[in-house]
């Protein structure tokens, strides 16, 4: 939810307080950005509770406090906190979970506030995240994605600074940690998000050209590509050595397909750096862009930035990448037709109630006819039409 958006509709819960007597509390990202606590603090005040990301774990005492001494409570640190297990999850799914692989992060691109907020990158022992998934193969789960900020350089900053992590069953970098899930009874699919261009190493590849059940649809941010703009984003990488590392993945991982998040106006970008974008999208030929219009974000580079792009610039640009990936997508989605994927059926679609849906290794979504027996079965499904943003298919048993 949009900053603004939640702050407004977070007014709508002084009337409930004072009905039901209800205690709220507020935690996370946001509440680590100085300007917005003092925002609530002074606009807010009903609100009970203000806690950070590193001080989670401490909710409960919070809450307790503050029950008894009717005061309010803000519990919010600067420092980069440890990573503390055991903490209930609520899933939505029983099929499908995400399990977090480290926290944090230190790329600091000038466009974002979570290094400010989030703090360094710290990983997870590798013990508690293979315990996790093997819990969750045992009730029944069947897709994993594993989260990290950064998350293909799990372990890097462990080794790199000496900071001592337990070793178990040879996992010592994400790669390693790729293979072993990999070897994990009742897990069917592993995918990952979001990994950094920069830290794409020759054995995460073959890591993930060789693990039968990771997924190969990799998601690769470009954010931009002007080798010029990606300075100022301080993304560590240029044009060339992207469009290299495309190249090298496609040789190496059979039938791989590629996702990406592109950024739409960046600060003092031209028309002709813009073009750049354009020309990585068209080489590449990505299977799913996830575009976003650049906004200002108080506390980072990219907001004291000067040559700010007007609005009316950027959905104009924003309009003619939408207009170049949807084209490709149209051309992209007739490969499917009449091929045989392998769906892993996660329920009725949202839009059809008649029908199931699931979705393809490299997450295409398909809707197709079903026993509802077949929810959280993996399946072959014959493609027989292509929708933009779905593939019609049908049960196939051949």
């Amino acid at each position: 939810m949009p900053k603004k958006n939640f702050l407004e509709n977070f007014g709508e819960l002084k009337k409930l307080k004072q009905e039901k007597g209800f205690i709220i509390a507020i935690g996370g990202c946001m509440m680590q950005e100085k300007h917005i606590t003092e925002k609530i603090k002074s606009s807010y005040p009903f609100v009970d509770i203000i806690f950070g990301t590193h001080t989670l774990q401490n909710f409960p005492e919070d809450l307790y406090n503050v029950l008894e001494t009717k005061k309010k409570l803000e519990d919010i640190i600067d420092i980069d906190g440890k990573i503390y297990e055991g903490l209930p999850i609520k899933r939505d799914s029983k099929i499908k979970a995400s399990v977090t692989i480290m926290n944090g992060c230190n790329n600091f691109c000038s466009y974002c506030i979570v290094p400010y907020v989030r703090g360094r990158e710290r990983s997870r022992e590798p013990k508690n995240i293979i315990c996790e998934i093997e819990n969750l193969a045992k009730e029944g789960y069947k897709e994993i994605t594993l989260l990290g900020q950064n998350v293909n350089s799990y372990l890097k900053v462990e080794k790199e600074k000496n900071i001592p992590f337990e070793q178990y069953k040879g996992i010592n970098s994400f790669a390693t940690l790729l293979k072993k899930i990999n070897k994990i009874d009742g897990i069917e699919r592993i995918r990952f998000i979001s990994p950094h261009p920069k830290d794409f190493t020759d054995d995460v590849i073959e890591a993930i050209a060789s693990s039968s059940k990771v997924c190969k649809l990799v998601h690769l941010p470009l954010q931009a590509g002007n080798t010029k703009v990606l300075k100022e984003m301080n993304r560590k990488y240029t044009k060339e050595q992207y469009l290299g590392l495309v190249e090298k993945m496609k040789n190496k991982i059979p039938n791989l397909t590629l996702s990406t998040d592109i950024i739409v106006g960046f600060p003092g970008e031209t028309d002709e750096e813009f073009e750049d974008t354009l020309d990585v999208v068209r080489k590449v030929n990505f299977e799913q862009v996830y575009m976003f219009i650049y906004s200002r974000r108080v506390g980072t580079p990219g907001d004291k930035m000067e040559n700010q792009i007007p609005e009316e610039e950027k959905h104009k640009r924003f309009d003619k990448l939408k207009e170049l990936v949807e084209s490709q997508m149209e051309k992209s989605n007739q490969k499917y037709i009449g091929t045989i994927q392998k769906i892993l059926v996660e329920g009725e679609s949202k839009n059809n109630k008649d029908v199931l849906t699931g979705r393809t290794d490299s997450n295409k979504v398909v809707i197709f006819d079903g026993d509802r027996s077949l929810i959280g079965k993996m399946i072959n499904v014959k493609i027989i039409s292509e929708h933009m943003w779905y593939l019609k298919g049908e049960i196939y048993n051949g």
